[in-house]
């Protein structure tokens, strides 16, 4: 690409994805306020609905508190492999439009739209026609940011969700993120913008009159980024190469413990979660994590490393268990477990692996 062309990308989220599949596959659900995720005492909301979020639903929330907040939530068992399908024709969709596609996720992804292969004009025309034929293909709304980079393109299909659209022109990027709350910016989590407002930090124009050693002080190698989002700066190309390093599943049990060979039977659940996966994309590793939670909270890895990638399901559920296996008896009940696999390398060749979120 020429340094001076002004690039054009957009950023697609679909709206409420989880939930909303379960919305149109099951018409009951419909208009209802529906949680993916288990009504169980330790269950967690994987998605909401918008009509759960309008309760103060949110995913990652226990499922205890939503049922407070919302009495008459209705949970839905997440089906991801119908998730997985409905992306997959999403993404075909791009693919009418532009190879430079960088899922996110399975229900957000950017593309670069600068080369306008369907001759629309504008990257707004693409946006729109895009989101067109997702709701006419799949049934689901979805959203779009339009701009010149990452960042505000991803900001900008926020700003009218559900079901909207919004750009932020070259013109109008600098002035738009001073107006915004430096929660809304990527790289800045929680805890960052606590920190930032005890700093008088609230907004992109409190941050950008801080300076480049002022946030270099306070936030190290992250200042860096800080001052150029205040800016409304982001070179960052669309990669559609971009590594996935491991995959991974846990789960929470309904209640602690202690034995073993309970405990066992939900690491090879997860085992099963994984291998899924690694199979489906052709994907094996050669490291296998196995994640512990106690129930006072406190939280501990084991892993080894094979000299081959385990290549069947029989050799990860060994793996999992002698990992497992390590920290028995428990000292304490078991809250949470997990196994993860990294290290990818391609089967036939053993080259390393790049592997798409999708």
């Amino acid at each position: 690409m020429d340094p001076g062309t002004i690039r054009k990308i957009i950023h697609i989220d679909m709206d409420a994805f989880y939930a909303s599949v379960e919305q149109r596959d099951d018409p009951a659900l419909r208009g209802r306020p529906v949680a993916v995720g288990s009504a169980a005492a330790r269950g967690v909301v994987a998605a909401a609905s918008y009509e759960a979020r309008a309760f103060g639903v949110r995913s990652a929330m226990p499922s205890v508190t939503a049922l407070r907040r919302c009495p008459e939530l209705v949970f839905a068992r997440p089906r991801f492999d119908a998730y997985r399908a409905v992306s997959r024709q999403i993404h075909a969709i791009f693919a009418d439009y532009t190879d430079l596609i960088q899922p996110l996720s399975l229900d957000e992804a950017y593309l670069d739209v600068t080369a306008d292969r369907r001759g629309l004009g504008t990257a707004w025309a693409t946006a729109k026609e895009i989101r067109a034929r997702i709701l006419a293909e799949t049934g689901l709304t979805a959203s779009a940011g339009v701009s010149f980079n990452k960042l505000l393109a991803k900001l900008a299909s926020d700003h009218r969700k559900p079901n909207g659209q919004f750009a932020v022109t070259p013109d109008m990027g600098e002035a738009w993120v001073e107006t915004l709350p430096v929660a809304r910016f990527h790289g800045v989590g929680p805890v960052t913008a606590a920190k930032m407002k005890r700093l008088g930090i609230e907004t992109g124009a409190d941050l950008r009159a801080r300076s480049l050693a002022f946030l270099r002080e306070r936030f190290g190698s992250a200042g860096d980024w800080y001052h150029a989002v205040a800016r409304a700066r982001d070179d960052r190309p669309v990669n559609p190469h971009r590594e996935r390093k491991s995959s991974g599943s846990e789960t929470t049990f309904d209640r602690d413990l202690l034995d073993p060979a309970e405990i066992e039977a939900g690491v090879l659940r997860m085992a099963d979660d994984v291998w899924d996966w690694c199979e489906a994309a052709r994907a094996f590793g050669r490291t296998v994590t196995v994640k512990v939670k106690f129930a006072d909270f406190r939280l501990i890895t084991r892993s080894r490393s094979h000299p081959l990638p385990v290549a069947t399901r029989e050799q990860l559920h060994r793996a999992g268990l002698e990992l497992i296996r390590s920290v028995f008896p428990p000292e304490a009940g078991i809250r949470l477990v997990g196994v993860t696999v990294s290290n990818f390398e391609r089967a036939d060749t053993g080259e390393a692996l790049p592997l798409f979120a999708t």
